[in-house]
């Protein structure tokens, strides 16, 4: 009885670890995906059926040109050739009254039977397929197409002048794994994008500490000041939580442009200086400290600032980590507003959201460049989270507002 029982157990906990494994799986796959397409070359991004490792063709320079090595089977034997011309395509045709005669010829080497316009048709196993006419020795035969191949002229890199002729599909090249790096300096250069970078980082650190300091003085001030008006005066604050941001737009945009904030990085960082969220967390917080360390300070002589800064905030290390965590990922990741008030041609103050917006319709046709510039854009913020996971889970289980 009791060998079933841990025997159920076990197998419950195989279970359970199965499952978590499969969900974590799929949510870790997009930015596998995302990372490894970033390494690869654009003919391994279209490649069908597609795969996940970034692989290139294996080369061989023979004088003094680079051509890619293909797996060539030659006397039934396989050998490591280089492909220095990929030939023409020719078409494999079989008589019509004899399907085992077949002829190997270039297409235009065969008529189309009754003309193009009217040509003739026959069926073969249920599928039609157009009539050909084509010579052999002086008489026409009727013929009708089989497949089509292309032939390569394959030379042995050791000895460039044994030459194979072979079918370039029946033997595939040698491919091995490869990342491309260069796609991030490319992206780098195509887009401006450390630049962008830059600008990004310098407007997070910035509203990062402003949203701090801020929160940190106001949080204090209502959860230990004692002044006329001071709770109606929180509760209108903290009711501001509910304004939708797109409401706040088109005044928030009149407002620079009369100060002349329109395209700088200053209107990305001053007005979110600021955050009701923020004080509401510290002042929770700072009225889970005891009075007794605050009055200690008073008798000891400490000012109000000193108090703060010496006795509060040492104490408040998870509140402030959390307050910093919630506003990196929205300052790094905001879009929107850096869309309405910086100009998209001007790279100069441009930040990552923006050029990948643009980046994404100027390299349309290279996704492996786009996911580079996503890559650049989503590390930093995946390596904080990861490092500030248990700050945000507390933030939101401290907070009760998300």
């Amino acid at each position: 009885m009791r060998q079933s029982y841990q025997i159920q157990k076990w197998a419950g906990y195989v279970g359970a670890y199965a499952v978590l494994a499969i969900f974590g799986f799929l949510i870790v796959f997009p930015f596998l995906f995302m990372f490894f397409t970033s390494l690869k070359l654009p003919t391994d991004v279209f490649r069908s059926p597609p795969r996940l490792l970034p692989y290139a063709t294996e080369t061989a320079v023979i004088d003094g040109e680079t051509y890619p090595l293909h797996t060539v089977t030659v006397d039934g034997r396989s050998e490591r050739l280089a492909l220095v011309d990929e030939g023409a395509t020719i078409v494999i045709f079989a008589a019509v009254d004899d399907p085992d005669r077949t002829f190997a010829l270039a297409p235009r080497d065969a008529s189309p039977v009754g003309g193009f316009t009217n040509q003739e048709e026959i069926t073969i196993d249920g599928e039609v397929k157009p009539l050909w006419a084509v010579e052999d020795n002086g008489a026409t035969v009727q013929v009708y197409e089989v497949r089509r191949e292309r032939l390569g002229l394959f030379v042995d890199p050791a000895d460039p002048s044994r030459e194979v002729e072979a079918n370039i599909r029946q033997n595939p090249p040698i491919e091995q794994l490869n990342a491309e790096t260069n796609n991030y300096e490319r992206v780098l250069e195509l887009q401006n994008l450390d630049r962008s970078l830059t600008n990004t980082m310098l407007v997070t650190i910035l509203v990062v500490l402003g949203q701090v300091i801020t929160s940190v003085l106001g949080g204090y001030a209502f959860a230990r000041l004692r002044f006329p008006g001071r709770d109606g005066l929180f509760l209108v604050y903290l009711g501001t939580i509910m304004i939708p941001f797109v409401v706040l737009i088109i005044p928030m945009y009149q407002l620079m442009v009369i100060i002349g904030w329109v395209d700088r990085i200053a209107a990305l960082i001053l007005p979110w200086i600021f955050t009701a969220y923020g004080t509401f967390l510290m002042r929770q917080f700072f009225l889970s400290i005891p009075k007794d360390l605050e009055e200690a300070a008073l008798m000891d002589g400490a000012s109000r600032f000193r108090i703060l800064w010496q006795v509060f905030v040492p104490l408040a290390g998870p509140a402030i980590a959390t307050q910093a965590t919630f506003t990196f990922l929205y300052a790094w990741n905001s879009f929107v507003w850096p869309l309405v008030v910086i100009n998209t041609g001007n790279f100069d103050n441009q930040v990552l959201p923006l050029s990948l917006m643009v980046l994404q319709g100027r390299a349309a046709d290279s996704p492996n460049l786009v996911m580079a510039g996503t890559t650049i854009a989503v590390a930093l913020p995946l390596l904080i989270f990861v490092l500030a996971q248990r700050y945000f889970v507390e933030g939101i289980a401290t907070s009760g507002l998300k």
